[in-house]
């Protein structure tokens, strides 16, 4: 590989800078640590665990399963699913058949799934067992190709005696309904299956998994990955990982068999899919399963306590999550000395917050950098304190070419410390948006043969290699590490019968600058009588927590480009000024 800058000065002395790739598909981690780890703990909740044997045998009935009801390549399977153990026998299961993976936020109304059911063709569905999910479910197939539902129960998952004092008490979550002639439930599969996958050939350079994002236009696309884009990112997480004994008493490097990941990010979000589930599994290490990292009383107290419980080493989170952490009113009740090595991402990481959590753990805590298009990882920060830098994204990890384009047209590579859109070239890097080959030829660029992809995020390289982003390109708001997209939600606005015009922006909040929530402001139609309240409980029937507006202003017009586009930055300077806050 070329050296570029990033090379030259902080790269880690211990990391390579190209690495080779097995040409395998995903699924082949599981059954690699199934074949030379099968008796390790591998995925555990609610003090259960099973063993990585006992995971794939699942999975390879899941795929026999699915095989069965004629599943194989080029077929969706979608699923909607928390963090629950029967998430990685599901995925991996998935996979064994040929087919693609769709990944779906459980917390999605019913409008929400079905636009992703409808946009993929999936005809398959995983949903859990629940008052509220499982409806959800059902109410979203109809008008899809969706003629298969397997509802997953977390009966069999729990302690016998509690699984049984909870089904005699009713506190066990379960749908009020189930549409028979299409649901079948995953106790029943495993009962029933054999533990033996469908003999079909899967190319590394399948198609593996389809992950909704906004992108860089604010529209629901599908980041499309291959087998090797996330397999990749794995081994590319895995070489750049290098800890110092001047930080942290620990091995150097992740050690195999040994390590205890926490799932506090959603495995439906690439950030917790590949940083979390896909590593442990790559390295044969033990599960935990979050549903709901702020459960609790107080909230994340059901965190805290699993942390400690499981003696859990490696923590991927967002900055609110770790703000949340340091200021639990009980945190010091807590032992989280077995923390080792922490990442940061989805918004900045205030460098006092990353001291304060580093004091609670004596962890080592690093920001880093990526998107669903890229399986997500492409930058992250040395995981030293000697060379990290906050306020940057780090540098590029091996084998990732990463350029600063005209923002403009992305057409015209930019000088050291000059401003631009960012564009990435690597292994993990997306074939392209599901189904739009559109979108896809508008955020890819080639450069001296190479294909990059254009990020949508506007920064700069300073002279040693560090890039750090100056500003959003376009005008995604970063809920708790989350992206809700304007358009999307003043799409569901427009289809109130009261409404003539919306925009909705990302405010500040007061006491997390780095996180937003959503305001919309909206323009009546002539001669209605409206109210901020209907407004709040129109959207809360349509959009999931995240998205939903905390404060709409019914105003007389929203200020509008010379071609008639809502421009809601300065909607936003607006709103910040009248709250005597900057951008």
């Amino acid at each position: 590989m070329k050296e570029y800058l990033w090379h030259k000065h902080r790269w880690p002395e211990d990391a390579r800078k190209e690495l080779e790739y097995p040409d395998e598909p995903l699924f082949a981690m599981l059954d690699r640590a199934a074949e030379e780890s099968g008796d390790r703990p591998y995925t555990v909740w609610a003090g259960v665990s099973h063993t990585f044997s006992e995971v794939k045998a699942s999975a390879d009935k899941i795929a026999n399963f699915l095989a069965s009801k004629g599943i194989g390549p080029n077929d969706k399977v979608a699923l909607f699913l928390p963090n629950l153990p029967h998430f990685p026998p599901v995925f991996f299961g998935s996979l064994k058949t040929g087919a693609t993976v769709v990944t779906c936020n459980p917390m999605y109304k019913a409008r929400e799934l079905n636009y992703q059911l409808n946009d993929t063709g999936a005809t398959v569905v995983f949903v859990m067992d629940h008052p509220k999910f499982t409806p959800t479910c059902f109410e979203a197939i109809e008008g899809t190709d969706v003629d298969t539902v397997i509802v997953c129960g977390v009966k069999g998952f729990l302690p016998k005696l509690k699984g049984i004092i909870g089904g005699l008490l009713g506190k066990i979550p379960k749908s009020p309904y189930y549409k028979d002639s299409i649901t079948y439930f995953y106790d029943d599969i495993i009962d029933e299956y054999e533990a033996k996958s469908p003999d079909v050939e899967v190319d590394p350079d399948d198609l593996a998994l389809i992950l909704y994002t906004g992108g860089t236009t604010g529209t629901p696309k599908g980041a499309a990955l291959r087998h090797r884009n996330l397999l990749a990112n794995v081994l590319q997480i895995n070489e750049w990982v290098n800890l110092s004994p001047e930080d942290i008493d620990a091995p150097k490097k992740i050690i195999y068999g040994e390590e205890v990941f926490v799932g506090a990010l959603p495995w439906y979000h690439s950030y917790g899919l590949t940083l979390t589930l896909l590593m442990s599994t790559y390295l044969a290490g033990q599960l935990v399963c979050i549903p709901d990292p702020r459960a609790g009383d107080p909230p994340l107290s059901d965190l805290l306590r699993d942390l400690e419980k499981y003696r859990g080493t490696i923590l991927n989170c967002v900055p609110a999550l770790y703000a949340g952490i340091v200021n639990h009113p009980h945190v010091d009740d807590y032992d989280l000395t077995s923390i080792k090595i922490c990442s940061s991402g989805a918004a900045p990481l205030p460098p006092e917050l990353a001291k304060n959590f580093e004091d609670v753990t004596g962890a080592i805590l690093f920001e880093g950098y990526g998107l669903s298009e890229t399986s997500p990882v492409t930058h992250i920060n040395p995981t030293n304190k000697r060379d990290r830098r906050f306020g940057s994204i780090g540098l590029p990890v091996p084998d990732t070419i990463a350029k600063i384009v005209d923002a403009d047209t992305g057409t015209s590579e930019l000088s050291v410390g000059e401003t631009g859109e960012i564009a990435i070239h690597g292994p993990q890097v997306m074939m392209g948006y599901y189904g739009k080959p559109e979108e896809t030829e508008n955020v890819m660029r080639e450069f001296e043969g190479k294909r990059f992809f254009l990020t949508g995020d506007i920064g700069h390289m300073d002279s040693e290699g560090y890039f750090v982003i100056s500003d959003r390109k376009k005008d995604m708001i970063n809920v708790g590490g989350l992206k809700a997209y304007p358009r999307e939600i003043e799409d569901v606005f427009y289809e109130h019968p009261k409404i003539a015009m919306a925009a909705a922006i990302g405010v500040p909040r007061e006491d997390d600058p780095s996180n937003e929530y959503v305001k919309a402001f909206i323009v009546p139609k002539d001669n209605v009588d409206v109210s901020s309240e209907e407004f709040i409980e129109w959207a809360r029937e349509r959009m999931a927590g995240y998205k939903r507006p905390r404060e709409v202003d019914i105003v007389d017009s929203l200020p509008l480009s010379q071609v008639g586009k809502v421009l809601r930055r300065e909607l936003r300077k607006q709103e910040l000024e009248k709250r005597g806050m900057v951008d």
